[in-house]
């Protein structure tokens, strides 16, 4: 419905439709990986800052760690330099974890944090590296300087929600020794919201959810349990690219997340539709 269609009435009905919604995440942490054709896609990315401020506005203590995988793969088609992938993650020598840190800590947080200030938000810019936020080790040696969490500090993050900000963290890690790492955006996120105990991990991405036929959308899985989960793996049904991003919700459950959705970001206002009404856009995995 067209904005111009809706009567005051209207409006306010809506508003209170969304109340019980509202009071059940005043207060709540709710973490939100952002990317995918969500972050490629003006539009939709204009919309996605615009829920998460609306959220923030209502007293819904967001969240955003956002990756970036198309434009560190176009930055570095730029500079001449192939990206390589292993098992569907990138590998990363020195330059290539060089422009990653240009690209994700850079241009991609800061954008951000610029169009929820526009928006009307209040947001700080945070990387896996300030205060020691995600420390993390080498995965594997073949990937070069590709991380694996383990350890989050979650009290920069804390002491910006207190503060009423909106943290926005970009998939960065680190060593002891100084090293930085690249770190898959769905691992780091379920990280920092086992870390912070959040209500919801949403990680917003470009495909419907999780399909039982993969060639038919109508077929979406809306709800799941971890054990439902564990069962499609063994039968095949969750499989390729979406093995790991399970293992990222069930990781998160594991840590304390109530309930985790892989969120179909193509859909307009998909954030608002999941919290703030009883229609989702995905599916949802919990205990």
């Amino acid at each position: 419905m067209q904005e111009a269609n809706f009567t005051n009435a209207q409006r306010a009905e809506v508003l209170v439709q969304a109340m019980p919604n509202i009071q059940h995440y005043t207060g709540s942490i709710v973490v939100v990986k952002y990317g995918g054709n969500a972050m490629v896609n003006e539009s939709l990315k204009q919309q996605v800052m615009e829920d998460i401020v609306l959220l923030s506005l209502i007293g819904v203590r967001v969240v955003l760690v956002h990756g970036g995988g198309p434009e560190i793969t176009d930055t570095m088609k730029r500079m001449g330099k192939e990206s390589v992938f292993v098992d569907g993650l990138r590998v990363t020598d020195r330059e290539t974890v060089d422009i990653v840190q240009m690209v994700l800590a850079g241009r991609i947080n800061k954008s951000l944090v610029n169009l929820l200030e526009v928006k009307g938000g209040r947001a700080i810019g945070l990387s896996g590296m300030d205060d020691r936020l995600i420390v993390a080790r080498q995965k594997d040696e073949k990937l070069g300087y590709v991380g694996t969490v383990t350890r989050v500090n979650v009290r920069p993050v804390v002491d910006l929600l207190e503060k009423g900000y909106i943290p926005v963290v970009s998939t960065l890690g680190c060593d002891e020794q100084g090293n930085i790492y690249n770190i898959n955006g769905d691992t780091a996120a379920a990280a920092v919201a086992g870390a912070l105990g959040a209500r919801r991990l949403i990680l917003m991405t470009d495909i419907d959810g999780i399909l039982r036929d993969p060639s038919d959308p109508q077929s979406l899985i809306p709800v799941l349990t971890v054990a439902q989960a564990r069962q499609l793996q063994g039968e095949g049904v969750i499989s390729g690219g979406m093995i790991p991003k399970v293992e990222c919700c069930i990781s998160a459950i594991d840590s304390g997340v109530k309930k985790v959705i892989i969120l179909d970001g193509r859909v307009p206002h998909a954030l608002l539709m999941e919290l703030l009404t009883d229609q989702g856009a995905g599916t949802m995995i919990q205990s």
